[in-house]
């Protein structure tokens, strides 16, 4: 009797060669640095856990199931990371799937308890808010306050508003063009008039042309993320706000 023919996998590949080769796929198409780096954080964790040298075929529900109770049990890491973890894990296995290296099966997320977001609260917006004398503060100082009016002004996220360039900003149109995204796609976003006035007031002592960038170092070049994060922590601190974050302002915002 005569055999069918069937889809065999493809390779014979261990979690580790796996994990390679969907890498090289994330940098193909062209993911951020950022996701990418995510991606080899968790993907690291799940290949200690699983061992690395085995196959990658016998990945199955069980293995999933068993690296949840890891992160539970030998991780001191709450619910929502947990599901962090697992949302890249989901995503590696499903490549894994489509590549037919392993069986198809639902892969489900465990249910966790939504967070509340902290946010500024409106006496820690007084505070921070509350323009500095020019007369007196450094540029660096004013800078800060100008990037903090900026993102609760418009919800960018820290990367996106170091990216913007002077000829971003379209006071005729009361606009701001955002070249830099999460999702790679550029927006255009509403200036209001307490923020036209703020930037205004900001390029006039900044200076610069339509291709410098907005926020700079006291040199006039881009500004850079870490420098900026430290900065606005230092800023806060000396206003007796405790709450440092950037991406607070974002969550602010949304409320």
């Amino acid at each position: 009797m005569k055999q069918k023919i069937s889809m065999a996998k493809t390779q014979n590949l261990n979690v580790e060669e796996a994990i390679e080769l969907f890498l090289r796929k994330a940098k193909i198409r062209n993911l951020s640095e950022n996701t990418i780096l995510t991606y080899q954080c968790h993907l690291g964790i799940f290949c200690k856990y699983m061992d690395k040298e085995q196959p990658i075929e016998r990945i199955d529900e069980e293995c999933v199931d068993g690296f949840i109770a890891y992160l539970k049990e030998s991780s001191n890491v709450s619910e929502i990371t947990i599901n962090t973890y697992l949302r890249t894990i989901r995503v590696f296995l499903y490549y894994c799937m489509d590549c037919n290296y392993i069986e198809r099966y639902k892969i489900v997320m465990p249910k966790v308890g939504k967070k509340a977001k902290q946010t500024y609260t409106d006496e820690e917006l007084r505070r921070l808010l509350k323009k500095p004398d020019p007369k007196k503060c450094t540029f660096a100082e004013f800078r800060i306050w100008v990037f903090e009016n900026y993102l609760l002004g418009t919800g960018n996220r820290i990367s996106s508003a170091l990216n913007v360039r002077i000829g971003d900003i379209d006071f005729e149109s009361a606009s701001i063009f955002i070249r830099k995204t999460k999702n790679r796609k550029p927006q255009i976003l509403p200036l209001s008039r307490t923020l036209a006035c703020i930037l205004k007031e900001y390029l006039e002592i900044r200076g610069g042309t339509e291709n410098d960038f907005l926020f700079c170092n006291v040199y006039g070049e881009q500004g850079n993320r870490r420098t900026f994060q430290q900065e606005v922590r230092a800023y806060n601190i000396k206003r007796n706000v405790n709450k440092t974050s950037c991406h607070l302002f974002r969550h602010t915002l949304s409320c």
